[in-house]
């Protein structure tokens, strides 16, 4: 089933597919639509961020379009990274196959925005005669396309420039260099002077410190204190164990079920684990 058929959308797909309901020649939105619903478009596929597409029409040949969004710049790009690894809620979800509900913030912080704010910002044509634009073959990738952002919401990052593989690495990358900075930041001092300090506050804790209530703790954390992110490496345990010890056909299937089980309750616990209030 198609996301034009389901009742609610994912938010993402909705606000995309706003653009175009708002559209004023509605008839030429439900030839869109049907295009779309009985497999019309034969092909969509990426030339960096422009959208390439053939769709079958009355004629005998199939139409050739092209879609596309003004991408963000490098510097654009850097920015957008670096305020999305200030928050590990991002990668979390992101990597959960989820768009944020508050990614627009990060966008709009560095003066952009993720979406088109009207039809006119995406430039499209087609080899139909129809002059008007966009015509029912746009119509139906268009619809195509929010299909392609439900499944996988990088799909609408690489339209404005920026690849899947190019992103999580981005964000891996910042997080573990700010997990690196704080460690350093923690030895700064000489090693001399360094040990001193530390055996002087363990003198200093043995002194004052009462065993019994050691590991009764009445407050709750500092969410400052904590952090939690993705796993730097897409490892599981599956990893560590090695091959399965199955017939080779059969520990195939084994193996590429459990990765997809693995992934799945590793993406699930990071994001449980953030959204947890206490």
């Amino acid at each position: 089933m198609t996301n034009y058929e389901i009742d609610a959308p994912p938010w993402w797909v909705q606000q995309w597919n706003d653009l175009l309901n708002s559209y004023r020649f509605k008839k030429r939105l439900e030839r869109a639509r049907k295009y779309a619903k009985e497999g019309n478009v034969l092909s969509i596929e990426f030339k960096g961020p422009e959208v390439l597409a053939r769709v079958q029409g009355t004629a005998p040949e199939p139409y050739k379009l092209s879609l596309s969004i003004d991408p963000f710049s490098e510097e654009d790009w850097n920015y957008i990274v670096d305020t999305m690894a200030q928050e590990a809620i991002y990668s979390a979800q992101l990597l959960a196959g989820e768009m944020p509900h508050n990614i627009e913030k990060v966008f709009t912080a560095n003066g952009l925005s993720l979406f088109p704010f009207t039809l006119s910002d995406i430039r499209s044509r087609c080899s139909c005669p129809d002059p008007q634009n966009p015509c029912k073959h746009i119509g139906a990738v268009y619809y195509q396309l929010g299909d392609r952002f439900s499944e996988d919401p990088f799909v609408l990052f690489q339209l404005r420039g920026r690849t899947k593989e190019q992103i999580l690495d981005d964000l891996r990358r910042l997080r573990s260099t700010g997990t690196e900075e704080q460690e350093h930041s923690t030895s700064v001092l000489p090693t001399g002077l360094q040990e001193q300090e530390n055996i002087q506050a363990i003198q200093n804790l043995s002194t004052a410190l009462d065993s019994k209530p050691f590991w009764q703790y009445y407050e709750p954390l500092d969410s400052s204190l904590v952090v939690i992110t993705p796993p730097l490496e897409n490892r599981t345990v599956l990893d560590v164990l090695g091959t399965i010890p199955l017939a080779s056909a059969d520990a195939q299937a084994v193996r590429q079920y459990l990765d997809k089980v693995y992934q799945t309750v590793t993406q699930q616990a990071v994001i449980s684990a953030l959204n947890r209030d206490e």
